[in-house]
């Protein structure tokens, strides 16, 4: 069975935004601007994405 995957992009920066939401970009592992990653369609990085949707493009 082949894993379902998702590219997340940043496309904002995350200079005002709270530790927290640095974290939980960097979980995401979105080190800088314009950096896109594909990662897998978990429950987990769902709710990454959807607590950060305003920092990030999103394509499945």
């Amino acid at each position: 069975m082949v894993a379902k995957t998702i590219e997340v992009k940043l496309i904002r920066s995350t200079n005002k935004c709270t530790e927290k939401q640095k974290a939980t970009v960097l979980g995401l592992g979105l080190t800088k601007l314009g950096r896109t990653r594909t990662l897998e369609n978990t429950p987990a990085v769902r709710g990454m994405i959807k607590k950060m949707i305003q920092w990030l493009e999103v394509k499945e």
